[in-house]
């Protein structure tokens, strides 16, 4: 039994299906394939259930693949462990984001943690947060940047700052020289939302409940970027973090209007485990995010 056979059982019982197990283990699938059915054979049970176009762990497989995941992560402690002996700021770190904040977080971050820490690179890793949550927990990512609440056992987390929120119209539009906006008064069926899912939307319904939202394609987008664009094309009116309506994501075609005080926000958070073995990155990120320079992040750190 090897730690390499140990990771294909759990990408396989995580992916259900030998091909993407395989191409998440960057091996072939016959060479996956060969490696779980030579453990089944030395531990003398039948891991996985298969069939035509399907694949599952048996139940006794699945006792097995839990505690195979505790080896794995067990094994990454002795390598992060060995580290520690090194310098904690030389190596990459393994970075989650939400995909409203990536975009326009990243670049900023990126040049200020140079600075900081330049031999600690980022890999970087942008998903919704039901996702990155997972991928915390399973030791895919070191750190991930979210909004709050988050709630995970076993995760810290630590506020960075906060972002409010303002409506945004297309040029022409009946709003576009009011000083401000009351949260109520942003309603109908021209509000522009994220699709279904993403934690932006859910803050945006929670600080303008009159948003009526029949889940129409028109209505809806996949990113910030679309929506700025569909409001520009004067297909609605939206709302949309601070940080997303700076230079260089202004233009001419939309008007930013601020909200009546008090202002809707959201509160961005670092989020790692806390049996994370690199303090000192942590660190690196929080001096990294202090030495942001943008009026659109009001700082915690």
């Amino acid at each position: 039994m090897t730690l390499t056979e140990l990771r294909y059982i759990v990408a396989l019982a995580q992916e259900n299906n030998f091909s993407r197990a395989a191409e998440r283990c960057s091996v072939s699938q016959p060479t996956l394939s060969v490696a779980i059915a030579r453990l089944e054979d030395e531990l003398g049970v039948q891991l996985f259930e298969r069939g035509k176009g399907f694949v599952s762990p048996s139940l006794v497989g699945a006792k097995v693949v839990e505690q195979a995941q505790h080896a794995l992560e067990e094994a990454e402690k002795v390598r992060q462990i060995a580290q520690r002996g090194r310098d904690q700021l030389d190596g990459t770190l393994r970075l989650g984001v939400i995909h409203t904040i990536g975009p326009y977080l990243l670049p900023q971050l990126i040049h200020s943690l140079k600075r900081v820490a330049p031999n600690m690179p980022l890999v970087i890793e942008e998903n919704m947060t039901a996702n990155l949550a997972d991928m915390l927990r399973d030791n895919d990512l070191d750190v991930a940047i979210l909004a709050l609440p988050f709630d995970l056992p076993g995760v810290l987390t630590r506020p960075l700052y906060d972002e409010i929120f303002k409506v945004v119209v297309p040029c022409g539009h009946p709003w576009e020289n009011l000083p401000a906006i009351a949260p109520e008064d942003v309603a109908g069926d021209e509000v522009l939302l994220l699709k279904a899912g993403n934690c932006f939307r859910d803050q945006v319904l929670g600080a303008c409940p009159q948003v009526s939202s029949p889940e129409t394609d028109i209505r809806l987008g996949h990113s910030i970027g679309t929506i700025r664009c569909m409001v520009a094309s004067g297909l609605g009116v939206s709302v949309l973090p601070e940080g997303a309506l700076q230079h260089p994501y202004n233009n001419d075609m939309i008007r930013v209007i601020p909200f009546l005080p008090p202002e809707p926000s959201r509160r961005v958070a670092l989020a790692w485990r806390n049996c994370f073995v690199r303090p000192k990155a942590i660190d690196a990120l929080l001096a990294a995010v202090r030495g942001l320079d943008s009026p659109a992040y009001r700082l915690l750190v």
